[in-house]
């Protein structure tokens, strides 16, 4: 009944959820879950798709039990999809509990006493007022204002039901005695019955009782998608009369979104929890404090207090025990072949059976082989809140224990290490991870002509200056590049190249003068375009040829009547010296009309200068010179560099070629790319695609403001850039080259882009740069950096990056 995407996307949403808790919440599996927040407390969200009535009645049932069992007042909410609970410091309970607390035979009871505190009950109970002309809306003939209904209602309910409005302090204990008045009992019915569904709660209630609908627990690091919009709810759906301000939902920190791999939300980090126990170890100076610290701890292992004396570094334990020993002051007991450590203070809570394992202090403490005694103790504790039972380490398949506060250090240590992952990186591990994106990093450069045309498809758009496009740009990239790689591909039709910026050389407020002769030279931008992504690199032109004049005019025309052709037929059809027509079609590809096919034309052309034909005066007057002249050139045909089919929108492609090219996009960093499109329209585009969950949205690259947005393998290649230990490699580019980016993503001047301009970066970071011959530095380092970044620069293309054995010595 959706389209694709919208299916797609809600696969996705569902499978994201199910990696978390397991389960899907369904009406036959109920699931509850419970995290930190960030406050310190705990919320219970239990997913349960029974409708916003039945979800009302077991929440209100439910808060009233836990209150009346704790001791505590519960913010809860209740939507169709479920309920939420916000546990305090000092609630604590094995998650699975909180379907014990109610059931189909004690419901009705324990919500009508919930519903006597609850805002519900006056709310409707000034309704079956007003309906029933106990108290009268208009009196005199005008309305009655909405305060004296109030007031009026209040004193009708203290004369029918005198319990419902009595002095706190006066109130006898127990349950309050509901009166037998029509009045009452309407206002009770309208509530559990409209309000609410009683029947339909109890009947889920009995489902969960006879094993129908099956339950699941879970503790996690961090809420699941499902419980997103829950502990979003509006105001209408909170079953106590806490502001929305004062929630304690609002302090859980929600992820813009989750992982590929989410389920190591569901375990805890186990490098937080080694820290988390070191930093939970007293620390132990002197004698006494070892003392003090055995007060605190009990019966402490002697195995114990060794190995994490060596994790604290205090090796001097065992001869601070010795000392107090001596003094009568702690004593030291065996209990099955296992030695143990008490103060003598605590001689008297011993029992004669010791337990057979001893319990660390350091969470999360692993119970083994416990006592009786012990297992009630922790019971004691856990109702308490002061300790917490689950399964936190997954290698552990037994249920453990842990102290309520450290196991609030872990979570949060856990997650500070998930967000660790996702913080935004420095300009200069953003600059090695693009190295190594665009495979100018020798450890991943391209091969073959696969590789080639992979790198021709990811720079196509952008635009270098003709003399450097193949010989600095292409070469950086495909490590055993060749001319006739190119030219196989431009032959085959699969590439071709352009200029695809500039469609004239006049300016846009002088459209009445003739357009100017240019020159092609090795500064020209141009371009290497795939075909199939021709149409909306260039996008809809206008037809412009009545700015040309002269030879350019005519040959556009043979173009454009003719398509495709050979010089000599060009020449043919305009009776013109081929210099003149030669030099027209260099002057239309230099302002991005014309194109040539293959490579070997442009090579010519930038490798001197033409020899001009010289013109025979022989038979006919022909130019017999034209025959040599097109064996060189005649294999070339020329034709209009125009879209087949032009895109009207092409802040689409544009954007995803974007992405394809950088990994990552923001506004700084498409300064010089030729196919910078308006940032609002790109924006526009990228959000669709990041609401889509094809890219993703956030602060990638710190130093920049505004938003970002990249893709998913970027992303993940990125962090790994970040946690990879930087190598001091010198990799120089040159300054046609797109990673050019001196000034852009690090702070100083900016390199020009010219033919023989070079930079160097080292670990990303631009060092110094070659312009005009001299040697510019761009960082303030060392001298050996310096002289290094220098030799660097003299390195041809192809050797860039690579290194012998000795780290400061490149290959020259």
């Amino acid at each position: 009944g959706v389209d694709e995407e919208s299916s797609r996307q809600l696969v996705a949403y569902l499978e994201e959820g199910k990696r978390v808790l397991g389960v899907v919440p369904s009406k036959t599996k109920v699931v509850a879950e419970r995290f930190f927040d960030e406050s310190g407390g705990m919320q219970l969200v239990i997913h349960a798709p029974f409708g916003a009535r039945i979800n009302r009645a077991w929440g209100m049932a439910l808060r009233k039990k836990i209150c009346r069992a704790f001791d505590f007042e519960l913010q809860a909410t209740a939507t169709d999809d479920g309920l939420n609970f916000a546990l305090g410091p000092g609630l604590s309970m094995p998650v699975d509990d909180v379907f014990t607390y109610v059931n189909e035979r004690t419901i009705q009871d324990v919500l009508q006493q919930a519903i006597l505190q609850a805002p519900l009950f006056g709310t409707r109970w000034r309704w079956n007022a007003t309906r029933s002309l106990a108290i009268l809306r208009h009196s005199g003939g005008r309305k009655v204002p909405a305060p004296l209904i109030r007031m009026r209602s209040e004193d009708l309910l203290a004369s029918v039901f005198p319990a419902q409005v009595a002095c706190q302090d006066n109130a006898m204990p127990g349950d309050i005695e509901i009166p037998d008045h029509p009045l009452v009992f309407e206002t009770m019915r309208d509530c559990l019955t409209e309000a609410m569904d009683v029947e339909g709660c109890k009947e889920l209630l009995g489902g969960i009782n006879d094993g129908s609908i099956e339950i699941f627990g879970r503790d996690t690091v961090q809420p699941s998608a499902f419980s997103h919009q829950i502990l979003n709810a509006m105001p209408y759906a909170f079953l106590d009369d806490a502001p929305l301000e004062e929630r304690r939902a609002r302090a859980v920190s929600l992820r813009r979104a989750l992982p590929e791999d989410s389920r190591d939300l569901s375990a805890l980090n186990p490098a937080a929890i080694v820290q988390e126990s070191i930093n939970a170890w007293p620390r132990m100076q002197d004698a006494d404090e070892l003392h003090d610290a055995l007060l605190i701890l009990g019966v402490l292992a002697e195995s114990t207090a060794l190995a994490s004396a060596a994790q604290n570094c205090m090796g001097a334990i065992p001869l601070w025990f010795e000392s107090l020993m001596a003094a009568g002051r702690v004593y030291r007991m065996q209990s099955d072949g296992v030695y143990y450590w008490v103060a003598a203070e605590r001689l008297s809570l011993l029992r004669p059976v010791y337990p057979k394992a001893s319990f660390s202090p350091v969470p999360p403490a692993h119970l083994l082989e416990a006592s009786d005694d012990v297992v009630y103790g922790l019971a004691r504790l856990e109702n308490e809140g002061v300790v917490l039972r689950g399964s936190f380490r997954t290698e552990i398949e037994e249920e453990e224990f842990c102290d309520r506060r450290i196991l609030f250090r872990i979570h949060r240590s856990t997650i500070d290490t998930l967000r660790r992952e996702v913080e935004p990186v420095p300009p200069a591990a953003f600059m090695r991870f693009l190295l190594r994106w665009q495979h100018v990093d020798p450890a991943v450069r391209l091969q073959g002509e696969g590789g080639l045309l992979a790198t021709i498809e990811q720079l196509q758009g952008f635009e270098s200056a003709s003399g450097a496009i193949e010989d600095e740009v292409l070469l950086s990239r495909v490590s055993d590049y060749s001319s006739a790689m190119l030219d196989r591909l431009c032959l085959g039709g699969e590439v071709l190249w352009g200029r695809v910026s500039s469609k004239t050389t006049q300016k846009p407020n002088d459209e009445s003068m003739p357009l100017s002769r240019s020159s092609f030279t090795r500064a020209t931008p141009i371009t290497m375009v795939l075909r199939d992504s021709l149409d909306w690199i260039l996008g809809p032109t206008d037809p412009d040829s009545e700015q040309l004049t002269g030879a350019a005019k005519e040959v556009a025309e043979v173009l454009k009547n003719r398509g495709a052709s050979f010089l000599s037929d060009i020449v043919t059809a305009t009776q013109r010296l081929p210099s003149d027509v030669e030099e027209a079609l260099w002057t239309l590809a230099a302002t991005g009309r014309a194109t040539v096919d293959g490579v070997e034309a442009l090579r010519q052309r930038l490798g001197g200068t033409v020899r001009r034909p010289r013109r025979n005066n022989g038979r006919g007057g022909q130019d017999n010179s034209r025959t040599s002249l097109n064996r060189r050139r005649g294999y070339s045909r020329w034709s209009l560099l125009e879209p087949f089919d032009p895109v009207d929108d092409r802040s689409e492609p544009i954007a995803r070629q974007l992405l394809d090219r950088y990994g990552l996009i923001f506004p700084e960093l498409l300064a010089r790319d030729g196919l910078t499109y308006r940032w609002r329209d790109l924006v526009r585009v990228l959000r669709r695609l990041e609401a889509r969950g094809e890219i993703r949205g956030g602060r990638f690259v710190s130093g920049y403001i505004g938003e970002q947005f990249a893709l998913p393998e970027a992303v993940d290649q990125l962090r790994k850039t970040k946690n990879t230990e930087a190598n001091g490699r010198f990799i120089s580019v040159s300054a046609c080259d797109p990673l050019n980016l001196a000034g852009i993503t690090s702070p100083g001047r900016r390199v020009p882009a010219l033919v023989r301009n070079r930079l160097v970066y080292r670990d990303g970071v631009p060092i110094a740069s070659m312009e005009n011959g001299a040697v510019v530095e761009l960082t303030n380092v060392s001298p050996e950096i310096m002289d290094q970044a220098k030799i660097a620069l003299s390195v041809p293309i192809s050797h860039s990056g690579y290194q012998m054995d000795r780290p400061d010595l490149v290959i020259v």
